[in-house]
């Protein structure tokens, strides 16, 4: 009988990265089930963007040992790049403009603000 264990630092990050995932998903989800939908701005994205980048930055700077549980695997999943990418696109195509240029600046900016936040704060 040939039995599978997890013994290896491999193995056991990899644990860490895909629980964390298993949450930052759903959490995702349903947060954007929470937030009414509006036309033009994707607010539910920009939200969740904007938190994952401050979970992600108050992390890296603790350099603890929940960085791929909460980082890596949590704030991975709970992000989503690809669906901001999209509704940009969408924007654009049904030429809403201004809606489209507001998404792009207010996610980096807000992105980046929320990780300088996070940095500051937990230094």
């Amino acid at each position: 009988k040939t039995r599978f264990a997890c013994a290896s630092r491999w193995c056991l990050k990899s644990n860490d990265v895909a629980l964390g995932a298993g949450l930052g998903a759903p959490a995702r989800y349903l947060l954007d089930q929470m937030i009414p939908k509006a036309k033009g701005i994707p607010w539910a994205t920009l939200l969740v963007n904007t938190l994952g980048s401050f979970i992600l930055g108050w992390i890296i700077l603790r350099g603890t040992s929940w960085s791929l549980l909460f980082g890596t695997g949590f704030a991975g999943a709970f992000t989503t790049w690809s669906t901001f990418a999209m509704e940009t696109h969408n924007l654009l195509a049904d030429r809403k403009l201004f809606s489209a240029f507001f998404n792009i600046s207010a996610t980096l900016v807000l992105g980046i603000g929320a990780a300088v936040m996070a940095r500051s704060l937990a230094s």
